[in-house]
């Protein structure tokens, strides 16, 4: 890296389990390299990506998409820190919530932050699926100014996650 470098690692998350991997790939990673973290994390339309930002319905008040994003984010570096605590970063970790596209938004985050690297989950697909559709973290790849890790995870014999960098 430069030395301009920012020692700093983004990792994009969407709450999937394909992004809890990417996070604990990033995290380890920053505790390797001694870099900052930042966990990102783009609001984007429910209708197009529903489940993540699931209401409680047992509260009688309403919140915006805004709030239950807040929430979910919250809930989910909780998760995270709790099932991974030998992961340093986490604990240190600065969250960033921004609203748009994501794909733009991370790629205007990144100018803004300049980290050394970008993680990103992904499901891995391939063949035709993968060719005519594409997905969020291959454009980030495509188009960003700084090397982008997409971790990917395809399943065992035993049905178990197994991750896999490339």
């Amino acid at each position: 890296m430069n030395n301009l470098s920012s020692n700093q690692l983004i990792a994009a998350v969407d709450f999937s389990e394909y992004s809890q991997t990417a996070l604990a790939f990033a995290a380890t990673l920053a505790d390797r390299l001694q870099s900052k973290l930042t966990v990102l994390h783009v609001i984007h339309d429910s209708v197009a990506s529903p489940g993540y930002y699931n209401r409680d319905t047992s509260k009688d008040e309403l919140q915006t998409i805004e709030e239950l994003a807040k929430d979910r984010f919250t809930e989910f570096m909780d998760e995270m820190r709790r099932d991974h605590p030998e992961l340093e970063a986490l604990n240190d970790a600065e969250t960033l919530l921004v609203s748009g596209v994501p794909v733009p938004r991370i790629l205007e985050v990144v100018e803004n932050i300049n980290p050394d690297m970008v993680v990103m989950g992904s499901l891995g697909r391939t063949g035709l699926a993968h060719v005519l559709l594409g997905s969020k973290a291959e454009r980030v790849a495509q188009l960003c100014p700084v090397p982008v890790t997409i971790v990917k995870q395809k399943k065992s014999e035993n049905n178990q996650i197994e991750m896999e960098s490339q």
